[in-house]
């Protein structure tokens, strides 16, 4: 009986030790957060969560709500992964007599310069019929609400479609003829501006596709890309312009039963080119994939209320989201909620080496390829990166020195330093948990 006793007294003194043990750590981590002098002046949240034991283990402000910016993203892969098969929808068909008639699904690989597995377009190039392209609604404009109109001519803002093309970009490229647009259509909308400036550049007017050079004289190497105002009829010409074939535009010719797909790029493929670079034009139109999958429609407002009380409604807190890319300033989660997302990613990724592949790793790829230093060889952190203006976020996975395995998210929201000064102390404390626990 006394043996019995001693044992159990042993093990509640082995219970008790490590109950201690685990406090004292965070209680160290708590001293390393109390020893910045950026983190006090600004809003901030943190949240890790130890994947082995399912629970908390600390937490600053991790109930209140930041504006996320990117870290959207990863609820974009959460819906893509839930509602998207292995492969992208490129374009519906039907067949009618002599005519092919098509319609857009939101596919953004088409003619992208790096997506494009050219299946939608030899499909159409080798048709002997006549082609046909069906004009949709959608239930939100070509911007999201919440987005810089300032932003309209920058390169990771562009219009949000249902037949993409070229990434909706024009790409403008120093020759040794001067400047040569692409797609060549854009070509007779370049002019001179009557603006002088010492530094070259091109920009686009607010309201058409004009685009103005600051000069006849184009610095050697010159490289810049601008969005493109979409239209149906633009799509049609410059579609035609590549296929070298007629197509026709038809309007309210409502989708048949019988209707037909042809199938582009990977899904995954296009999450990691979503997630590692942070791809705003990719991450909208994975929601309008989603959404013409389900809808058979471009309804993402409905997607987003979808994704909410189907899922997200279990979560810990209110989630608000108005776009699918974290352009919005109005979208607003807190840590506990990017916590409870990377746990419901993990549980449906359970191989880390496959979970792993869609987020940037650090110090080797993506947005946090310069932001860490390897470990021991290693990467260590696993996550999606958010910035804008004053906001600067990163959440995902960390593996510790003794193989400890946590979810973090880090928010960073109404800073007045630069960003460089936010992504030292997030990399400082997360490397220090990295080596401590």
């Amino acid at each position: 009986m006394k043996s019995v006793l001693l044992s159990i007294a042993l093990t509640l003194l082995g219970l008790i030790h490590t109950i201690t043990v685990g406090a004292q750590d965070f209680n160290l981590l708590e001293t390393e957060f109390a020893k910045s002098t950026i983190l006090p002046k600004h809003h901030f949240g943190f949240c890790l969560y130890d994947l082995d034991n399912d629970r908390v283990v600390f937490g600053k402000k991790e109930n209140q709500h930041f504006t996320p910016a990117s870290n959207t993203k990863a609820y974009t892969l959460f819906t893509s992964l839930k509602h998207l098969g292995d492969s992208i929808a490129g374009i519906h068909y039907v067949e009618r007599g002599d005519s092919l008639i098509f319609w857009g699904t939101g596919d953004p690989t088409f003619l992208h310069p790096k997506l494009d597995t050219r299946r939608v377009y030899d499909f159409l190039k080798n048709s002997n019929k006549k082609l046909f392209y069906v004009s949709q609604q959608t239930s939100e404009e070509k911007y999201r609400n919440g987005w810089s109109i300032e932003d309209y001519q920058e390169y990771y803002q562009p219009e949000i479609t249902p037949f993409p093309i070229y990434g909706n970009l024009v790409t403008l490229r120093s020759t040794g003829n001067g400047l040569v647009a692409s797609p060549a259509y854009f070509n007779k909308q370049l002019r001179i501006s009557e603006r002088s400036n010492r530094t070259f550049w091109v920009s686009r007017k607010l309201t058409s596709n004009d685009f103005e050079l600051s000069s006849i004289h184009v610095p050697r190497n010159f490289n810049t890309s601008k969005p493109f105002i979409w239209t149906d009829s633009l799509a049609v010409q410059l579609l035609q312009d590549t296929l070298h074939k007629n197509i026709g535009i038809l309007t309210d010719y409502e989708r048949p039963e019988d209707i037909k797909t042809v199938y582009s790029a990977s899904r995954n493929v296009v999450l990691r080119e979503m997630m590692l670079p942070s791809d705003n034009f990719l991450a909208e139109h994975l929601h309008m994939l989603a959404s013409d999958k389900i809808y058979n429609g471009f309804y993402t407002d409905s997607l987003r209320r979808h994704m909410q009380t189907t899922y997200y409604n279990n979560f810990q807190d209110t989630i608000f989201l108005r776009d699918g890319s974290g352009l919005s300033s109005y979208n607003k989660i807190t840590p506990r909620n990017m916590v409870d997302l990377l746990v419901a990613i993990k549980n449906m990724i359970p191989d880390e080496s496959q979970r792993y592949l869609f987020f940037p790793a650090g110090g080797v790829d993506g947005t946090l390829k310069t932001a860490y230093a390897l470990d021991q060889g290693q990467p260590f952190v696993w996550a999606k990166t958010g910035t804008i203006n004053s906001v600067h976020c990163q959440s995902g996975y960390i593996v510790t020195r003794s193989g400890k395995k946590y979810a973090f998210s880090f928010l960073n929201n109404n800073y007045a330093v630069p960003t460089s000064y936010i992504r030292r102390e997030m990399v400082r404390i997360m490397t220090f948990i990295r080596q401590n626990y």
